[in-house]
């Protein structure tokens, strides 16, 4: 079995090309899900000549060959995170940061919707949308500053 996205493209009978691999660097090395100009400016530093067409392209076909994942998030924006066999995602709807985390415990519930339904499940993808812990404190912060009203000194009875 393939251990890097570079062996798994290769064994889907693509080639390796250097734009591709800038690529396939920047999303192994990310646990959070990247924008396709994320990645194409963080690929960019792993092969300069590298053009945002070509992040497009090669991401259609990781995308295709399941080996990354196009997640949508909050107004219609996506981003792009290296595929695994079984797929979670939180997803901030503020920020719309994407990042992985392990899910144990699936294992009873795919086994009841497989009985139930009939369905052989080879893989699955769980999202899970709320707000990130930043846009918590952010938003914290905001309804902070905004609820600190200041009364004007009132005057004195007794002047």
């Amino acid at each position: 079995m393939p251990t890097t996205l570079a062996e798994s493209l290769r064994q889907a009978g693509h080639r390796l090309t250097r734009p591709r691999l800038a690529v396939l660097q920047v999303l192994e090395r990310q646990e959070e899900g990247l924008s396709p100009q994320d990645i194409w400016e963080q690929a960019q530093t792993l092969y300069p000549p590298l053009g945002l067409v070509t992040v497009y392209r090669t991401l259609a076909l990781l995308d295709d060959l399941g080996l990354a994942d196009r997640v949508h998030s909050a107004q219609d924006r996506h981003a792009y995170a290296s595929a695994s066999a079984d797929r979670h995602h939180l997803i901030c709807s503020s920020c719309h940061s994407l990042v992985d985390f392990p899910c144990q415990g699936l294992d009873g519930l795919v086994a009841a919707v497989q009985e139930r339904t009939g369905f052989q499940i080879t893989e699955h993808l769980l999202e899970l949308i709320g707000i990130c812990p930043a846009c918590q404190q952010a938003a914290q912060s905001r309804s902070e500053s905004t609820s600190t009203f200041h009364h004007p000194p009132q005057e004195s009875l007794h002047e």
